[in-house]
């Protein structure tokens, strides 16, 4: 049961004393027949006619209470919607005495209203409804906080901020722009797609066996069919099984779930792109993407160059273009090319003064290398491309190097924001790769990729030669609206239950972003 302040105490004896009244505080009908915008919009066209005060604009509004200023026999309000704010005017003399009085006593900051009246402009010159009749929509027991740059607002903290995100987005217009802007990102993909021949589709959430990516999944059970099934953790498979049914250019726009740790660029449960192309390679996805996003940023924030984090990015062309190879010789001094043994790049690295991670594999060393030497330095974007066989076993390799294969990824503010491969679609060689990863990862490693017979048994009907990418929405919104957190674009982020805060905040250990380093098949940090 829930404890009460003596403030929402207070709006509780209101509420049962309306009701005491006769009088419902939630009503089932609302009766609007203008948004705050409209009515504005409406009084304003008037006034360019010239008949604002021959024939009075009258509106229905309605919205939440966000100030109230009580001057004896008349009071001004706010109200607030999606729309815009407009100023209420209740006077005694169109409302009396007694109605007045029960808005004064009965209405507080928060609450919804509906109201009636006439627009006229202030002598301020503010557009305003002179409020004829006015009723009750919804009676707000706990009030708003004030907003997070008061000193003294609860919303200081910004973990309340996201564990109250219905509070946080009625307090703040700022945090409703964040995700009106991620809404047009997604729209302005889908645009693009459609525009370009993509046939939009839905693939499994659950699955009985997850593909697509090398991460740790989540587990549920099937009580009828008596089985586990898994959240996927990747569109990527299913995908490629309808090239084979002959659509030539597919994409999902949906969640993905990962089983592992949470930072200020990772959450459990993210949004992903994922398209593939028939007859296309990773230079062909490469050009693709590049006009892709250039299309989203014009289309959502009207130009190229925009700000993250104190950094003015560009997304004019041409967009960097860097081997792997030679991002990790500029960034740590190591030819990789001259060490391709495990033993060998460790020791080189160990020369140079660097101190790489123990018990690894080289491909996992070569991926440690380019997160911590070369990822924070990409703020402008740029394609790194030419990876390592066995950290993409869904890729095809380099006809001149078998142990290299044709796989890029696409960096921007010191993030990777998408991964892109030229798939491989030869059954055989496919086979062989799930067999040889399952032989050098542990049977427990997150890395290990499962073997799925079907998909298998799907490439063996012929699958035609094709490019796929994969981008995290989330991410993509960070960059677009500057935040430094991906629990700033997530409505619900996920996070840590309050005991467990309470109990590392008592013992003086840091609340600090946490994250299970997992390398994926098909976003090598995750592409959340």
């Amino acid at each position: 049961m829930a404890e009460y302040t003596e403030l929402e105490r207070e709006r509780l004896r209101k509420l049962e004393e309306l009701r005491a009244m006769g009088i419902e505080p939630y009503p089932n009908r609302a009766e609007r027949t203008h948004t705050t915008r409209e009515a504005i919009a409406a009084f304003e066209q008037a006034e360019q006619a010239g008949t604002a005060e021959t024939s009075p604009v009258r509106a229905t509004v309605a919205g939440r209470l966000r100030s109230i200023r009580r001057m004896g026999k008349i009071t001004f309000a706010h109200i607030e919607d999606e729309h815009g704010r407009l100023q209420l005017f209740f006077r005694v003399n169109e409302l009396g005495k007694d109605r007045l009085k029960f808005f004064n006593k009965f209405f507080d900051i928060g609450d919804f209203i509906q109201a009636t009246g006439e627009m006229f402009r202030t002598r301020t010159g503010e557009a305003t409804l002179k409020v004829l009749d006015f009723k009750m929509l919804a009676k707000a027991i706990t009030p708003l906080p004030p907003d997070k740059k008061s000193k003294h607002s609860p919303f200081s903290d910004p973990e309340l901020r996201y564990r109250q995100r219905y509070a946080d987005l009625a307090v703040h217009p700022d945090v409703r722009e964040i995700f009106r802007k991620r809404a047009a990102i997604v729209r302005a993909l889908r645009d693009f797609l459609d525009s370009h021949g993509f046939l939009e589709v839905e693939t499994p959430i659950l699955q009985p066996i997850y593909g697509g990516a090398a991460a740790r999944p989540f587990v549920t059970y099937h009580n009828q069919l008596k089985q586990n099934l898994y959240l996927r953790i990747s569109f990527e498979l299913y995908l490629k099984r309808l090239l084979v049914g002959m659509y030539e250019r597919v994409y999902e726009i949906g969640r993905d779930f990962r089983n592992e740790g949470i930072s200020f660029k990772h959450n459990p449960e993210f949004t992903q792109l994922e398209f593939y192309m028939a007859y296309a390679d990773y230079f062909d996805v490469m050009d693709f993407v590049e006009e892709m996003l250039r299309f989203v940023a014009e289309r959502v924030l009207g130009r190229l160059q925009f700000t993250y984090q104190g950094h003015t990015i560009d997304l004019a062309p041409p967009w960097k273009r860097i081997t792997m190879r030679e991002a990790l010789l500029e960034a740590t001094g190591v030819d990789i090319a001259q060490h391709r043994t495990l033993e060998s790049l460790m020791q080189a690295l160990k020369d140079q003064g660097h101190e790489p991670p123990p018990k690894t594999s080289r491909g996992k060393l070569l991926d440690w290398m380019l997160s911590t030497f070369v990822e924070p330095n990409l703020i402008q974007p740029t394609f790194v491309y030419d990876y390592p066989r066995d950290i993409s076993p869904l890729a095809k390799s380099k006809p001149d190097d078998p142990d290299t294969v044709e796989r890029f990824e696409l960096f921007m503010g010191g993030m990777e924001l998408g991964n892109a491969f030229t798939e491989l679609n030869d059954p055989l060689e496919q086979e062989k790769r799930f067999l040889e990863q399952g032989r050098t990862y542990a049977e427990d490693d997150e890395e290990r990729h499962p073997m799925d017979e079907d998909y298998l048994r799907a490439m063996r009907y012929g699958m035609p030669p094709n490019g796929g990418f994969g981008m995290g929405i989330d991410r993509l919104t960070m960059l677009f609206t500057d935040r430094p957190s991906i629990r700033e674009v997530i409505l619900f982020p996920h996070l840590r239950p309050k005991e467990a805060r309470a109990t590392r905040e008592a013992s003086g250990e840091a609340e600090a972003d946490t994250t299970d380093r997992a390398t994926s098949a098909r976003g090598r940090d995750d592409t959340e």
